[in-house]
């Protein structure tokens, strides 16, 4: 069965759209791109869609490429502090004379809408409530609709970057999955593979998973992204594999969306959790001033 990222995207779109009017909620996203990187304007133009599309204002700082890095924190901080806006997207690569890590974890980590400040990731390494990174909260809500058991399976993840590898082998422990992360160095990987109830890769090398590298029935997701002769293409050579996986994700049309769909999902997640802050300060401060 195909896990359809793009239809699932939609469906919870829909759901979102009115949740967001009928709870009321104000929601704005500020997104900051450094530079003219024409791949991460196309990224942004998918986000901003989304949120129109759901009713979530979106302003986007366009930064020149030669900004210092003083200047760009000044701005985050600015956002930082900024009661109306509910969350911030530092919008990767930036230009190499500015630290990504230390300006994303400039941003506040209750505004940190791609989920990748220290105290975050912290907080999903102790198992903690957090702000998922949006593909890893992808990954699982794509899972978890299709009812696809992930307590006490083994799940194997090609690749072991911050934005995916890492954090995903995390969450997968966090929902009692037995994790294996492979990488580069790994000897023997289609050995490894063959055992995974739940394989993904997130390598951008074009079809390094071969059917010889899958078990029968395995489900299995593919979140790389490379370009060749001007598509796009996966780690996963999807028609070899689709008629072996008993579920397995597209590529385009499959992690992609839900990583559209969880930026909307943290938002509003984001939002509640500033009301319920708010509501218990005001509860609060009533009950102080009745003393």
């Amino acid at each position: 069965m195909i896990l359809d990222g793009k239809k699932i995207k939609n469906d919870l779109l829909e759901n979102f759209k009115e949740k967001i009017k009928t709870e009321k909620l104000y929601i704005k996203l500020a997104i900051i791109l450094v530079g003219n990187n024409e791949a991460s304007k196309i990224y942004i133009k998918n986000k901003e869609k989304a949120c129109d599309y759901v009713g979530i204002k979106v302003e986007k700082y366009l930064l020149e490429e030669n900004i210092t890095e003083n200047d760009l924190l000044k701005l985050i901080d600015k956002l930082n502090n900024d009661t109306n806006t509910t969350g911030i997207i530092l919008q990767s690569p930036i230009p190499s004379h500015l630290d990504f890590d230390k300006c994303s974890n400039y941003i506040q980590a209750s505004k940190d809408v791609d989920g990748f400040t220290k105290e975050n990731i912290y907080k999903l390494y102790l198992g903690k409530k957090t702000i998922l990174p949006c593909t890893v909260k992808g990954i699982i809500k794509l899972l978890e609709i299709y009812n696809i058991p992930i307590e006490g399976s083994n799940a194997v993840i090609v690749g072991r970057g911050n934005i995916v590898g890492h954090p995903l082998s995390l969450a997968l422990l966090n929902k009692n999955a037995t994790v294996t992360v492979a990488h580069s160095k790994t000897k023997n990987l289609k050995n490894i593979t063959r055992n995974a109830d739940i394989l993904i890769s997130a390598t951008g090398k074009p079809h390094l998973i071969q059917k010889d590298y899958v078990k029968k029935d395995a489900v299995v997701i593919d979140v790389g992204v490379s370009r060749v002769n001007g598509k796009i293409v996966g780690d996963i050579d999807f028609r070899e594999i689709v008629d072996i996986a008993s579920f397995i994700t597209p590529n385009p049309g499959g992690i992609g969306p839900m990583t559209v769909a969880m930026i909307i999902d943290n938002l509003i997640e984001m939002e509640e959790r500033k009301r319920k802050v708010e509501n218990k300060n005001i509860n609060f401060a009533h009950d102080k001033n009745r003393q």
